[in-house]
């Protein structure tokens, strides 16, 4: 049986394919598109989808839409007429969207099929979060657990702790719009000057940077917090129910300023508005995962929904062993709503049975997006002219961590790209973590982007904990742990250090992958998870005695990530990475052909 999952028409749309209980492709819409964050149908994705599982005719046997439109709807409205007049300007932009396209998602559904050859045998809407809480219980070890799922707001619900058992899943509780974690963290992702809905990864990665000193202010006036992690926003001081701006002019007073504009210099008001709001929701978080203990029972958590791809929560919550242990959904955010809606279809609504092993997961790494063969890539090179040289196999990985040891930066395309945010080893940019200058280089001259953003160390799974305080796999690189005090370098106090020379400060003997705070963003590889990519981190420390790499998603700032070989070398060649490795073929950047590029990409990708 073939079950399609799609999610669409808010951000991140995407698709997902799952065969007789199996998860057999998934991908973002924005991967073949290049449009960061496309919303759109996600035709592409579902072609992919498609072809991965061999289907080029006949019927789906049933496709799962992420939400319910109409009930999303009746809330926009809902909320519009409660604040009229004001609202108006956001309720004529929203609307004639809703009217012409997002009403009619079951027609949009039923043509985008048809435009891909194929037809359904139904249709289903499971609720916003019924399908982040599939898309992390499914998917998870545990056969049964508690589920925790935070976000902005699907139809009403913006929270919800739920259980799982077997092959079903059962909200418990909800948190109701506009009283928002997502929101919440999203209006000071606002008010610090980056983009809502993807420079929340920006705001937690400067908090190590401030004090929390607006903490208690924020708890005492914009939200009374319960002992549950249930809370009401005080709305005076927010502007999303009516306006077209995340916070109010009472937030500007309350802050003593204005918004931050976007691109200019980060002050110590940010750093410590961005301290306070990450500790601020950290606090929620696990107020919210004490009760879901408390009233399901359960020893172990699910989580998922965009703000569970807030790694440093994720790592508190560990740390304070409220569960035994918790599982995160790789693609917590809108996208991986396509995922759960296939897999609660497969289960709930099909009713077929469900085997965990306790140990687990079924989300195959994360890699469920499109390959390509050393035979595709060979003739793509040979058809531009591109200069590159075939690696023998057995010293494939070798010849890389040899680059890496030398300080090079590398573009790494192999495998199946992956599901979610993070790349993991097969769209991925490498280097060495041993560099005290690989940050800063990494930032300015690849990423293109802010110097302040830390690095995740990818690292090989048995000696994870010879570098970092964490003792269990993190594969997803969902989980935030400190460095080993062992390997730090005491620095003296930092109060009466700047920004940037805070940044290029050496905390530890990885210093390319430890963030100010001493701590670092974690992915543990294994063989059974991606066997060349452990085979390179393994051949660095065969060759360093470090068994441990940087490791960043392939892309420059504004952009998604790569997903085919020409992605691949266009950033190559836009950037100063030294080399790329395409499969088997290492290129260098000093053997290539002149690039003229035909666009002006700074300006066809909207910065985040």
């Amino acid at each position: 049986m073939n079950i399609l999952g799609i999610s669409a028409y808010y951000h991140d749309s995407a698709a997902a394919l799952v065969q007789d209980g199996m998860i057999l492709a998934a991908a973002q819409e924005e991967r073949f598109t290049r449009i960061k964050h496309d919303h759109a149908f996600p035709l592409n994705a579902v072609r992919y989808c498609l072809a991965e599982a061999g289907i080029s005719g006949g019927k789906i046997d049933a496709v799962a839409f992420y939400d319910k439109p109409i009930n999303k709807f009746s809330r926009i409205m809902e909320t519009y007429f409660s604040v009229a007049p004001r609202g108006l300007a956001s309720f004529m932009m929203a609307t004639p969207l809703w009217l012409k396209q997002k009403l009619w998602t079951p027609l949009q559904v039923e043509n985008g099929l048809e435009r891909c050859g194929v037809g359904m045998d139904a249709l289903y809407f499971p609720e916003h979060h019924e399908s982040h809480g599939a898309s992390s219980f499914y998917p998870s070890p545990f056969s049964e657990a508690a589920i925790l799922t935070m976000d902005g707001v699907g139809e009403w619900a913006t929270s919800t702790i739920g259980i799982g058992k077997g092959n079903r899943i059962e909200l418990l509780r909800e948190l109701r719009f506009p009283h928002s974690l997502g929101l919440l963290y999203s209006a000071f992702t606002y008010y610090t000057g980056f983009r809502v809905n993807s420079g929340e990864y920006k705001l937690m990665g400067l908090a190590p940077y401030g004090r929390p000193r607006y903490s208690q202010l924020i708890f005492d006036r914009l939200l009374d917090l319960k002992e549950d992690g249930s809370f009401r926003l005080n709305m005076e001081y927010f502007g999303f129910l009516d306006g077209l701006r995340m916070t109010s002019k009472k937030l500007d007073e309350l802050f003593a300023g204005p918004p931050r504009q976007p691109e200019t210099p980060i002050t110590v008001r940010e750093m410590d508005i961005a301290a306070s709001i990450q500790a601020v929701t950290e606090e929620i978080v696990l107020r919210m995962a004490r009760h879901a203990r408390k009233i399901t029972g359960m020893k172990f958590l699910c989580l998922s929904g965009g703000v569970a791809l807030n790694c440093v929560a994720n790592g508190r919550l560990l740390r304070e062993n409220i569960f035994d242990d918790i599982y995160v959904q790789p693609a917590s955010g809108d996208a991986g709503g396509a995922l759960g809606a296939a897999l609660l279809t497969w289960y709930q609504i099909q009713g077929n049975p469900r085997q965990t092993d306790g140990v687990h997961d079924s989300m195959q790494g994360s890699y469920l997006g499109p390959a390509f063969s050393d035979e595709e890539i060979g003739a793509y090179l040979a058809a531009r002219g591109y200069v590159a040289r075939k690696l023998d196999p057995d010293q494939w990985a070798k010849e890389i961590a040899a680059l890496i040891a030398a300080e090079k930066v590398i573009g790494l395309f192999n495998g199946r790209m992956e599901f979610g945010p993070r790349a993991l080893g097969c769209r991925s940019i490498i280097g060495d973590a041993r560099s005290t200058t690989m940050q800063s280089i990494m930032n300015l001259k690849i990423k293109y982007r802010e110097s302040f953003r830390p690095f995740a160390p990818s690292c090989l799974a048995e000696q994870a904990a010879d570098y970092f305080d964490i003792d269990r796999p993190s594969p997803y690189m969902l989980m935030v742990a400190d460095v080993r005090k062992s390997r730090c370098t005491k620095l003296a106090e930092e109060a009466q250090v700047a920004f940037g020379d805070q940044i290029n400060q050496v905390r530890s003997d990885i210093p390319a992958v430890t963030h100010v705070d001493y701590s670092a963003r974690i992915q543990t590889v294994t063989p059974e998870s991606n066997k060349p990519y452990y085979d390179i981190i393994e051949a660095f420390a065969a060759l360093t005695g470090y068994g441990v790499i940087i490791n960043t998603s392939f892309n420059v700032r504004g952009e998604p990530i790569v997903c085919t070989p020409e992605d691949a070398y266009r950033c190559f060649m836009r950037t100063e990475m030294d080399y790329l490795v395409l499969g088997s073929y290492l290129l260098e950047k000093g053997q290539q052909p002149r690039f003229v590029d035909a666009e002006n990409w700074r300006e066809s990708y909207q910065l985040d």
